[in-house]
């Protein structure tokens, strides 16, 4: 016999081998019966019982209605052998006692098991003891019992207990070394706990010593997140510390290794009074300087962009050769004098994917590191703050968190002196202004920086010599490529037509066609027809070009959150107003402004490539822009109503991933 409460509230009794579950009848009768379980061997007042079953004013007759519940468990417990299992229902007085041999029930064998197991000291037979253990759960505990206060707080320490168990499972396999088992062991409890920090920060640990550096990261910044969100508090001491543990790569038993030279004094103690001076006769450490991995992992399915990658490696590294098995052409791979490329576009064309690609592809190039932060610039909230960054990126160089200067300028300094000598690729990912940019950028002739934007950024072109490298849309082959990529040729090759229209109907953004793949990989039955017909009406058009919190309309609705009120209006009235093109004067009559001031405007949204200029005093909105400005595809926020946000997100450097495709 079995009684069950780690799930669906149940008793099952006969053979091992076909057990049959007994009848327990409605979900008060069950609750009544979880109530005696939670307390075996232990008396349960008729009081306890009517306050655990009725949340509100209990009914007049509500302890006939638990004698009647009780009548009937004793009843079905009989039809199960429960005298031949030592199990027996009394009463005694005024409370009920269920007598029982806690072997029987999974709660009370659970509990054994955790108790056991010694992940430090004992972590082989720990794993073996606490997967036993949480195999006893079947589903959320108590299932099936009464929405009341006390049931949910009984089900929330057992599923404090699972979780715990869950921690120690985790640590047990880190004793092992078997650190992607614990990653296993770790994920889906805190994608279902994304408040437990003692969690997330078990998991970003186990991530790192896995390989997976920016997985970690991105965990960290999506935790820090949701507890400003919903709770409005910083991180506490358990994940902070994780965090500067990672950043800081510091060396594992099977985790990342510093491997670059020293930049000629301890990291972290330039500009500090009293700093020791390191000699070639009395080295400040022998520990070798961490090389930090903070790139987000490569796209998924990158296709084309064969001219832009030239460019930037003809621009970072002196040369146009593309990579040899992952090494660098030039002067032996040396970023020329500094360079700074800048990548910029339209909302959705790829510009992170590629920044990122280009970096996994040239890796040999930069043995001493590559840095990372989603600057947040288009992202709808408040951007990063530059401080907040070099904090990030002077522990990832390995400064220890009490040496970091509190001074901008100083930690500036600081992390300039500190990438002198080094060779390090920075991204700096979804810049909103050059002044964001400049604190960011690192010092020293061998440092490549890769700007990503939609403004264009002419302040860092004039300051910084920074070279602009403009994205366009994918031609129609490269558009089908990236489809072929992502869906499997064959599926593409079933319809050349329709995968032509579905690049024209995306308007060859990489962005559009990887939410269109999306939705034809979550029906495969579908042909590219049948998506590309559905795609001709120009209401529906930007939501289906959506995928959970990504998409078209997500990306366009950051952009124009950057514009005023009048050119967000300008937006709004050339969406309504005019097919492809627009001059200065057209503009000026569809909006009934002053046509100095149009110029003005237009010339701000061809900033934000949210027009392009074909020609002298000649612009050309898109198909998905002008969808978007009329309000349409599911996304009914105007221009207008959108306007008038701060760029930015939340503070945070790194980020889990390329948002932009190919």
């Amino acid at each position: 016999m079995d009684f069950s409460l780690l799930g669906p509230v149940t008793v099952t009794a006969g053979p091992q081998a076909a057990p049959v579950e007994l009848p327990l009848g409605p979900a008060k009768r069950r609750s009544v019966l979880a109530m005696l379980l939670l307390r075996p061997n232990a008396t349960v007042s008729v009081e306890q019982l009517i306050s655990s079953l009725w949340e509100d004013e209990p009914p007049a007759h509500a302890r006939t209605v638990i004698q009647g519940h009780v009548s009937r468990l004793r009843a079905a417990l009989a039809e199960g052998g429960a005298e031949d299992h030592g199990v027996e229902l009394a009463t005694h007085s005024s409370a009920y006692l269920l007598r029982i041999p806690e072997s029987l029930i999974d709660t009370q064998r659970f509990d054994q098991l955790t108790a056991q197991a010694s992940p430090e000291s004992a972590p082989g037979e720990a794993v073996q003891l606490l997967r036993q253990a949480l195999g006893l759960w079947r589903g959320p505990a108590l299932t099936g019992t009464v929405a009341s206060p006390p049931f949910a707080a009984a089900a929330h320490a057992l599923e404090e207990r699972r979780l715990s168990a869950v921690e120690a499972l985790a640590r047990a396999h880190e004793g092992l070394g078997e650190h992607e088992q614990a990653v296993r062991a770790l994920h889906p409890a805190a994608v279902a706990n994304p408040l437990r920090e003692g969690l997330i920060a078990a998991l970003m640990l186990a991530l790192y010593r896995s390989g997976r550096q920016s997985d970690a990261i991105a965990w960290f910044h999506r935790t820090r997140q949701l507890l400003d969100d919903d709770l409005g508090v910083d991180p506490g001491q358990r994940l902070s510390a994780a965090y500067q543990e990672i950043l800081r790569a510091a060396p594992t038993a099977d985790g990342p290794r510093g491997g670059a030279e020293a930049a000629g004094q301890q990291p972290g103690a330039a500009g500090q009074p009293g700093a020791q001076q390191a000699t070639p006769q009395q080295p400040l450490s022998s520990a070798p300087a961490p090389v930090p991995e903070l790139l987000p992992r490569p796209p998924a399915g990158f296709h084309g962009r064969g001219a832009e990658l030239a460019e930037l490696t003809r621009l970072t590294l002196g040369t146009a050769e593309p990579a040899q098995g992952g090494a660098a052409g030039g002067s032996g791979g040396y970023p020329q004098a500094g360079g700074i490329a800048l990548l910029i576009g339209p909302a959705g064309v790829g510009k992170t994917g590629l920044a990122v690609h280009w970096g996994h592809a040239h890796a040999a190039a930069f043995p001493d590191g590559r840095l990372f932060a989603d600057l947040r610039g288009f992202s709808g909230g408040e951007a990063v703050v530059p401080a907040e960054v070099l904090r990030e990126f002077l522990l990832a160089l390995g400064t220890p968190a009490e040496q970091i200067p509190t001074s901008p300028e100083a930690a500036a300094a600081l992390y300039r002196s500190l990438a002198a000598r080094r060779r390090l690729l920075v991204v700096l990912d979804n810049a909103g202004s050059s002044a964001q940019v400049r604190p960011l950028l690192p010092g020293g002739p061998h440092c490549a920086t890769l700007v990503t934007s939609r403004s264009r950024l002419d302040g860092l072109i004039a300051t910084d010599a920074a070279r602009p490298v403009r994205l366009h849309a994918l031609g129609p082959e490269d558009g089908v490529g990236l489809l072929g990529t992502l869906l499997g040729p064959a599926r593409v090759a079933e319809d050349p037509e329709a995968a032509r229209e579905l690049v024209a109907l995306c308007d060859g953004l990489p962005l559009a066609l990887r939410a269109a793949s999306a939705q034809l990989m979550a029906r495969p039955r579908w042909r590219l027809a049948r998506l590309a017909t559905a795609l001709r009406d120009e209401r529906r058009r930007l939501a289906l070009l959506s995928a959970e919190d990504t998409g078209v309309a997500a990306a366009l609705r950051n952009s124009v959150a950057r514009l005023s009120a009048d050119d967000a209006q300008l937006l709004r009235a050339l969406g309504a107003g005019f097919a492809r093109e627009v001059n200065t004067a057209e503009a000026a009559a569809l909006s009934g402004a002053d046509p100095e001031l149009i110029q003005d405007s237009l010339e701000r949204l061809a900033e934000m490539h949210l027009l392009d200029e074909e020609a002298t005093n000649r612009y050309v909105m898109s198909d998905l822009v002008k969808l978007f400005a009329q309000g349409d595809g599911g996304d009914r926020d105007s221009p207008g109503e959108a306007s008038g946000g701060a760029p930015g997100g939340a503070p945070g450097g790194a980020s889990g991933g390329p948002s932009q495709g190919a």
